[in-house]
């Protein structure tokens, strides 16, 4: 239970929207995407405050994985689902939080570091190819059940499955964005259409 609570509340920790308040910049869940997460803060215009928010979303998501562990070595796998649902779903918000890509590459690398790499560089070297970071951040968390698989983690894979399929569910409105020609590149504003739809079915 304590790994459950723990994980949690680490996991709901809104980086990014308080980074961008105390940073001045505004109340990220009305800006652009309306997204928490450290794309969305890159639309603020700042790149700094980018940059922090990924590194803390990924920090607590191994954060969590690691206390689990210290409670017992048992409990590793729960701490990393439990700092997952935080960030996705933070009570502090109403359950509406971020989409769980960049914590999600928090748990993998502290639950298996090789998974982690597979993970990262999938992400990074889809979003460079294409330029979209849903397309990055959906491509990563396909990857890392099959990773988990491939290294012999079979416990760890189902628990990647689950977590990838929430990630993709989160990011259904892009997916019908990427399908209808509308969704916006890394850097690029998306037009009022996509801010409505989004804000309201995907606050994160």
């Amino acid at each position: 239970m304590a790994a459950l609570v723990l994980g949690y509340l680490l996991g709901s920790i809104p980086f990014g929207l308080l980074l961008t308040r105390f940073g001045g910049a505004g109340d990220l869940r009305s800006i652009g995407s309306g997204n928490i997460g450290a794309t969305n803060v890159l639309r603020t215009g700042r790149k700094g405050l980018a940059a922090l928010t990924l590194i803390l979303d990924v920090a607590k998501g191994a954060f969590a994985v690691m206390v689990a562990r210290r409670i017992g070595p048992d409990y590793a796998l729960l701490g990393g689902l439990a700092a997952f649902l935080g960030h996705c779903y933070p009570v502090w918000l109403r359950f509406h939080g971020g989409k769980g890509v960049a914590t999600l590459l928090g748990i993998a690398l502290a639950l298996s570091w090789p998974v982690g790499l597979v993970y990262a560089i999938v992400w990074l070297g889809v979003l460079a190819l294409f330029r979209y970071s849903s397309v990055g951040g959906m491509a990563a968390a396909v990857s890392a059940p099959v990773a988990a698989a491939l290294w012999g983690e079979f416990e760890m894979a189902i628990l990647f499955l689950a977590l990838g399929l929430i990630v993709l569910w989160k990011h259904r409105a892009n997916i019908e964005r990427l399908l209808s020609g509308d969704e916006p590149r890394v850097g690029q504003r998306p037009n009022s259409n996509s801010d409505q739809g989004e804000s309201v079915g995907q606050n994160g």
